[in-house]
């Protein structure tokens, strides 16, 4: 690089242009403009599908499975005092709860939610049975009718078990003991068939149903 330009003025060292006459002193190459991305193609977002409806679940703030289960376990409890028939009758209750369901509001049910609808409805017949079961035994017990009743049933009242258990039946103690025993054994035996019958009507609709 020259250290004096034409003009004749000193130049400082590497300098591009002289400070006195404004001459280039050298060069200078303009840089290549950068070549121009081209913008890349992005497709819009694909809108969210639409979710579908979940049915509202089956416990007692369902209406729908509730006003099913009341008109089936009314039913299923009077003819439940037919004798040998009480069994099939509360399975019968929870397989009618799912099948009525079905054809109310076409929702089809997996196993797991026609043992929950037969749960509902076998609480229900529970609930009937134990009103009616009390308007019953209650009166019959203040009259000692109960221990009465034990002694015709037993065949051998005279054994000194039996009668130690009749007259447990005699004390008020007692006999609270016997009544919520036999309530509980109701309430197990008509909600765990009542769910084996929701159970099975579950299975029953999704096979009776026309495949795709």
């Amino acid at each position: 690089m020259p250290e004096f330009c034409t003009c004749g003025a000193q130049l400082p060292p590497d300098s591009l242009f002289c400070h006195k006459c404004g001459k280039p002193q050298r060069g200078v190459m303009a840089p290549e403009p950068e070549p121009e991305c081209a913008a890349e193609l992005v497709p819009p977002p694909a809108e969210p599908l639409a979710a579908e409806p979940q049915p509202p679940a089956l416990n007692f703030h369902n209406l729908v499975a509730v006003r099913i289960a009341f008109v089936v376990a009314p039913v299923a409890f009077l003819l439940s005092w037919i004798p040998t028939l009480n069994l099939l009758l509360w399975i019968a209750a929870g397989f009618l709860a799912v099948f009525f369901h079905r054809r109310r509001t076409g929702v089809l049910l997996n196993v797991r939610a026609g043992v929950r609808l037969g749960w509902i409805t076998g609480v229900l017949m529970f609930a009937i049975t134990t009103v009616i079961f009390t308007l019953t035994i209650v009166p019959m017990a203040a009259n000692g009718g109960i221990a009465a009743l034990f002694r015709q049933q037993l065949k051998n009242p005279s054994d000194p078990s039996v009668q130690e258990a009749l007259r447990m039946l005699e004390t008020a103690p007692g006999l609270v003991t016997v009544l919520l025993i036999m309530l509980f054994m109701l309430f197990v035996f008509i909600t765990l068939l009542s769910m084996a019958g929701g159970a099975l009507g579950a299975k029953f609709v999704s096979r009776s149903e026309p495949r795709p």
